[in-house]
């Protein structure tokens, strides 16, 4: 019984440019799934950090030292925040938080500093969201009322409507 070469490998012995191809081809698509690695945000040195010493420094002086911050709490300009997020993403799936840091310097009412705190991944909350639809007032039309609503509301046969680009009214007949 002699066997016969699968079609495969009958069609790369007889073009050897087709292996390399679907081997470049697949060396391709892979690469393009390399992950990224991006780095956002404002994390000034510790460095820096060390020389905003709480009860000696004003809001002019700590901009000086560590630029401005990230953010300003809209309720409490007391605070401000200095955010840094380093993400990870694998081709086209959700981004993964690899490190946060937030330091937060906190005014008094003077303009002060009254404390410096450094947070961490390790001090995140998770946050669910509420998934929640607010009603609103009118009529609710569905797909059939749209339908059946128009049936008959334009006349063809009528004379006495007014004419599209013609006279609004009111004129003689």
């Amino acid at each position: 019984m002699t066997r016969n070469p699968t079609p495969y490998r009958k069609l790369i012995s007889a073009r050897p440019w087709l292996g390399l191809t679907a081997a470049v081809l697949v060396s391709v698509a892979v690469a393009g799934c390399a992950t990224r690695v991006a780095v956002r945000g404002n994390l000034p040195d510790s460095e820096r950090l060390a020389e905003v010493v709480p009860g000696d420094m004003s809001r002019e002086e700590v901009a000086e030292i560590l630029g401005s911050p990230s953010s300003v709490t809209p309720f409490d300009s007391h605070l401000w925040l200095y955010i840094s997020e380093k993400t990870e993403t694998f081709a086209f799936m959700a981004p993964k938080v690899l490190e946060r840091n937030v330091i937060m310097v906190r005014f008094s009412d003077k303009g002060l500093v009254k404390e410096v705190k450094k947070l961490d991944l390790s001090s995140a909350q998770d946050i669910k969201h509420v998934e929640r639809i607010t009603p609103t007032s009118g009529n609710e039309i569905t797909f059939w009322d749209q339908l059946f609503n128009n049936m008959g509301r334009f006349n063809k046969n009528n004379t006495d409507s007014v004419t599209p680009g013609g006279p609004t009214g009111g004129g003689l007949p």
